[in-house]
């Protein structure tokens, strides 16, 4: 290596405190999911009917962050779960409309406390102040980037 080059240190880089940081708190969210049955992106589906009232795949997709074709077969398996049903639009029998059953509420009902659980052992590492700043400088690391989550 050239001496006018300094040695990048991966150990102390921004991005991989990010990822790694972000894969364990996934991996501790995923095993809890798992035991009633979904992975992070069905939950995140749910979590779009449930709270944000979206019905429109191409809603959840965005509100995901995901491609359609990643959105699709994750409803395909809500709906084969019994935690979705799907229903033909009004006046348009191409668009799909989306809704939770009393399963899929009650999936959400047993995740939420998985999923706030997982984001307290953070919390609580950092204290309150510190992980409001955090998520401060986390949105501002995204700021102007969002549309681009569906292609990661």
């Amino acid at each position: 290596m050239s001496g006018d080059i300094p040695p990048y240190r991966l150990h102390q880089s921004l991005g991989y405190w990010l990822s790694v940081t972000a894969r364990l708190q996934e991996r501790r969210l995923d095993e809890k999911l798992r035991d009633i049955g979904l992975t992070r992106i069905t939950w995140c589906i749910l979590l779009g009917l449930a709270n944000e009232g979206l019905t429109q795949p191409s809603e959840l997709a965005d509100f995901v962050g995901i491609d359609r074709t990643a959105t699709s077969r994750a409803l395909r398996q809500l709906e084969q779960a019994g935690l979705v049903s799907r229903s033909s639009g009004t006046g348009d029998r191409r668009t799909r409309n989306i809704a939770l059953t009393d399963e899929g509420q009650e999936a959400v009902r047993i995740g939420t406390p998985y999923a706030r659980a997982n984001g307290k052992v953070m919390s609580d590492r950092l204290g309150e102040e510190e992980a409001e700043t955090l998520r401060q400088l986390l949105r501002k690391l995204a700021e102007g980037e969002e549309a681009g989550l569906s292609h990661l």
